[in-house]
C-alpha cells in the first residue's frame, strides 16, 4: 500500500459485515451503474494531488457519513462541496457516483467552510476509513467497533507512511484518543456536531494562526443549504 493506486485497492478489498465499502460496494438506491469505481478514482485522484503538493496536515474525523464519503469516496466531503475539494488540491477532476439530487452533509459544510479560511490543502481522513451502519439499516450512521478498527488500522498507518505529514488535526475526542501514541503531533479540536461548530472553527483558526472572525451568518447560510440538500 505504498501508491494510492496499490492503497485504493486494498481498501476496495476490504469486506466487514453491516459495513459499506464506498470503493466496492454498490448502493442500489442511489449508485450510477460506477459509482464505486468512481469513487475509487476520486479518492485516488485526492492522494497523487495530497503528495505531489507536499501536503504537510492530515485531518481525521471518526468514521465515513452516509451523506458525505460514503457518496463521494472523499473523506468528510459531500457531493455539494466536491468542486470546493478539486480547487484546493489544484483542480483534480472529481465525479459524482450518484445519480438524483445533490446531498448535503452538516458536518462536511461546517469543515469545507473553515477549510475555505485556511486555504491550505490538507488530507481528509477517518480513523474508520469505511461506512459502519446499523444491521438493518444502511443508509444510517454509528460508530465502528474495535475489531472494525483493528482490522483497518493498518490503512491509517499506511496514509501516514504515503503521506508523510508533520502533523494531525483530530476532529472530535473519539478520533484524538485513537490516535494517542502516534509519532506525529496531533492537535485536537471539537467535532462540529451538535453544537460544537463555533469550537470547531476556533479550534483550527488557533492550530493554522488565523483571525478570529464572526462567521455565524455565512455558517448559518452552509447550514440552511444542508438541510435543504438533506431533505430534497
Amino acid at each position: 500500500m505504498k501508491t494510492p493506486h496499490t492503497f485504493a485497492d486494498a481498501l476496495a478489498d476490504t469486506t466487514l459485515t453491516s459495513v459499506f465499502n464506498p470503493y466496492s460496494d454498490h448502493c442500489a438506491l442511489h449508485d450510477r451503474d460506477d459509482g464505486a469505481r468512481v469513487r475509487k478514482r476520486n479518492l485516488v485522484h485526492c492522494l497523487e494531488a495530497a503528495i505531489d503538493a507536499q501536503v504537510d496536515t492530515i485531518w481525521i474525523a471518526r468514521d465515513l457519513g452516509y451523506r458525505g464519503g460514503r457518496r463521494t469516496g472523499v473523506p468528510l466531503t459531500d457531493e455539494v462541496h466536491l468542486t470546493s475539494a478539486s480547487t484546493l488540491l489544484g483542480g483534480i477532476p472529481l465525479d459524482r457516483a450518484t445519480h438524483g439530487p445533490i446531498v448535503a452533509e452538516r458536518t462536511a459544510a461546517v469543515v469545507w467552510r473553515v477549510l475555505s479560511q485556511v486555504a491550505a490543502p490538507v488530507v481528509l481522513w477517518n480513523i474508520f476509513p469505511l461506512h459502519p451502519h446499523e444491521p438493518d439499516d444502511p443508509l444510517s450512521n454509528r460508530c465502528h467497533t474495535r475489531a472494525e478498527r483493528n482490522a483497518t488500522w493498518p490503512f491509517l498507518t499506511a496514509l501516514i507512511a504515503m503521506i508523510a505529514p508533520r502533523r494531525i488535526v483530530a476532529i472530535g475526542r473519539d478520533a484524538g484518543n485513537a490516535l494517542d501514541g502516534l509519532n506525529i503531533p496531533v492537535m485536537t479540536v471539537r467535532h462540529p456536531s451538535y453544537g460544537g461548530q463555533s469550537e470547531f472553527i476556533a479550534g483550527v483558526h488557533a492550530i493554522y494562526g488565523l483571525e478570529e472572525e464572526d462567521a455565524a451568518p455565512q455558517l448559518s447560510l452552509l447550514t440552511a443549504h444542508a438541510a435543504m440538500g438533506a431533505t430534497a
